[in-house]
């Protein structure tokens, strides 16, 4: 039997994740529940990461009657499935060898799948061409950025590879960029400007690197995991221009690109404002950008496909991610086959369009209104605010935590938005993922929601929140709170909400 002094030091050394200890504290107030142990709440509500349809939000018929019919060719003669459905199931397969999706395909993807991104992205982008060689299907857009992140990790101290990364960033990138041994190079988000992404603290970040790594790519997030920020276009051309003169390469996570709602927003990809720039810069700055089946709308996490676009990228390094990739075999077929579902919908006067377009704006009315609903009751309590989302599936709100909580965090030896997380589980059933591991600064605190989750859920999740921040600002606060706009205070020694006497109430209240 390997013993732990055979494992190699860098699993030797590995500690579970915060939001995987969360996970396991949720699964066993599930377990108790399920047992009958007495709670005031009787399910657990997971809103930590986006996964629409474990939280209840409906899956597209159209997409799961088409892949349907190509598990089980047999449905191909049913007629109670719309035409359109069989018409693209029999191209599907006939696309896999063998005409199955059991059937391996390339490790790159399959061919018809590839092509059918590549005319999306021309389309997508008004013209402006896509080749179906760059593109490289895999087991996700994670997996891609794997694939990529292998290719640049060289070096140790001083040429250590190092990629400039968006503070807070997507909870999976910090473990990532460790696992490839890749140094994180945080630059800090504008929280007061909505997220934004500041040229200045970009060269803040890159100075105070130099020296300890060798920066050579910068990752964005557009729209932003999990800020919510979407970039226009003079913000993008901001940071292509700053790769250009730092000779870095850009990483760009575009997955959310069809879940933009913000007032006057609009996805704009990267691509489309390099090639639309300077000549020179749109034949030198390389970029790769990814998208995934899980995203948005879509939402089909379990199927793992996602794709890569290369641009600019030499020949040698494209050979190189083809010889990786051919380690991973295939990419799961029917993730291939869902990845040209989202990228080739059905079409106007097609049997399924209707109910599709239906669907989707269902879908995309609830995303809305849910994060309006999130940024409007959580800036009403003590001790939160929330900048508005304007794309994307998550909000991030930021805490101010009494000293005293602080200080119970630090006896505990748990980063704080951590201890709220975990106290907020204990007490309300709601499981949130903590800003700490979205790579947030000690001294920052702030908590990840996801909003893509049906409204009534999204309204229970709201009831737990407001009622566990009113008791824990009051447990933790100052005893007198200035109400003089607000004629309710919650009482929290008895958990009632009583009519407001004065300026001033006195003993154990916060403001509803």
């Amino acid at each position: 039997m390997t013993s732990m002094e055979r494992v190699i030091p860098t699993v030797n050394t590995m500690s579970v994740p915060p939001q995987q200890a969360l996970q396991a504290l949720a699964e066993g107030l599930h377990r108790d529940i399920k047992q009958g142990a007495q709670k005031h709440f009787q399910r657990i509500i997971n809103v930590s990461s986006a996964d629409p349809h474990r939280a209840g939000i409906k899956s597209l018929s159209f997409v799961r009657q088409v892949l349907a019919a190509c598990l089980c060719p047999q449905l191909l003669k049913d007629k109670s499935l719309p035409l359109d459905v069989r018409q693209r199931a029999r191209t599907l397969l006939e696309a896999c060898d063998g005409g199955s999706v059991g059937a391996y395909s390339p490790s790159a993807g399959l061919t018809y799948v590839r092509r059918s991104i590549a005319d999306f992205i021309t389309r997508r982008d008004g013209g402006v061409p896509s080749h179906s060689d760059d593109i490289f299907i895999c087991a996700g857009s994670h997996r891609a950025l794997m694939v990529f992140l292998k290719l640049l990790a060289r070096g140790k101290g001083k040429t250590h590879t190092g990629v400039l990364t968006p503070v807070p960033c997507p909870s999976t990138l910090p473990v990532l960029l460790d696992d490839v041994d890749v140094k994180m190079m945080p630059y800090q988000l504008n929280e007061e400007r909505g997220w934004a992404v500041d040229v200045d603290e970009l060269q803040r970040a890159l100075t105070a690197a130099r020296g300890h790594c060798e920066p050579r790519a910068i990752y964005i997030s557009n729209p932003g995991n999990p800020t919510g920020h979407v970039q226009n276009r003079k913000s993008i051309e901001e940071v292509i221009q700053f790769a250009a003169d730092h000779k870095l390469l850009i990483l760009a996570n575009e997955v959310d690109q069809d879940c933009v709602y913000g007032p006057d927003a609009e996805f704009i990809s990267y691509k489309k404002v390099l090639l639309e720039m300077d000549q020179e810069l749109a034949e030198s700055v390389q970029l790769v950008s990814f998208q995934s089946v899980s995203s948005s709308f879509l939402g089909e996490g379990g199927l793992r496909a996602g794709y890569m676009e290369t641009i600019n990228i030499d020949p040698e390094v494209i050979h190189y991610i083809e010889i990786l990739l051919c380690f991973d075999i295939s990419t799961p077929v029917t993730g291939q086959l869902a990845l040209d579902l989202m990228v080739n919908p059905p079409k106007p006067g097609d049997q399924s369009y209707d109910t599709y377009i239906q669907e989707v704006l269902l879908h995309r009315t609830t995303l809305t209104q849910n994060a309006q609903r999130v940024v409007q009751a959580l800036n009403v309590l003590p001790g939160m605010s929330c900048q508005p989302s304007m794309g994307g599936v998550y909000l991030y709100p930021s805490l101010r935590l009494p000293p005293d909580f602080m200080k119970y965090a630090e006896v505990s030896k748990l980063e704080a938005d951590v201890l709220y997380c975990q106290m907020l589980l204990q007490e309300e059933g709601v499981l949130l993922g903590p800003g700490w591991t979205c790579g947030g600064a000690s001294h920052q605190h702030h908590i990840r929601l996801c909003v893509i989750v049906p409204v009534e859920t999204l309204e229970e999740v709201l009831s737990r929140i407001s009622a566990f921040q009113l008791r824990l600002m009051g447990r933790f606060s100052n005893p007198v709170v200035d109400v003089t706009k607000e004629d309710r205070v919650f009482q929290y020694k008895t958990g009632k909400v009583i009519k407001r006497e004065g300026g001033l109430v006195n003993g154990s209240s916060v403001v509803v």
